[in-house]
């Protein structure tokens, strides 16, 4: 799988830990981030990732940034992007069974590390369950749609 990855200044370390995690697990990684302390704003970092998802150049997008909520907030501005912002393994399985989201958003300061290797593994398995799910996530498109005046 193709994964795109982003962080801000306050995602650094975790971002180098989820690149190398992707790798050892064999997908190709995009490293996208900053890999410096140095104040930079999230949402550049963000824009990259979801153009790629977007444009479907990537399969995923992971963003990072301290409380993962900006990041979550700029993701969801581009079409064709459901991104979410897990905080456990329950997040990260179900907004893959009923919401097909393809941008994962993390706090770098609110997740250990134990945890954010489980969520990625579960969030990279969980298959779509489509159903009535699918109609619902094509809803979220038509919304984008009539709203991209």
């Amino acid at each position: 799988m193709k994964i795109s990855v982003a962080n801000d200044h306050r995602g650094i370390d975790l971002k180098f830990r989820i690149v190398s995690l992707l790798e050892q697990m064999g997908h190709e990684v995009q490293n996208h981030g900053t890999d410096t302390s140095d104040s930079v704003d999230y949402p550049d970092f963000a824009s990259i990732v979801c153009q790629q998802v977007a444009k479907g150049e990537v399969d995923r997008g992971i963003l990072i940034c301290g409380s993962g909520i900006g990041m979550n907030i700029a993701a969801n501005k581009h079409a064709g992007v459901r991104a979410v912002r897990a905080q456990d393994e329950y997040d990260a399985e179900w907004c893959r069974r009923h919401n097909n989201a393809n941008v994962l958003c993390l706090s770098a300061d609110r997740i250990g590390e134990g945890s954010v290797d489980r969520m990625i593994e579960i969030w990279l398995t969980t298959e779509f369950e489509g159903g009535r799910h699918a109609r619902r996530v094509d809803k979220l498109g038509e919304i984008e749609r009539h709203n991209s005046c």
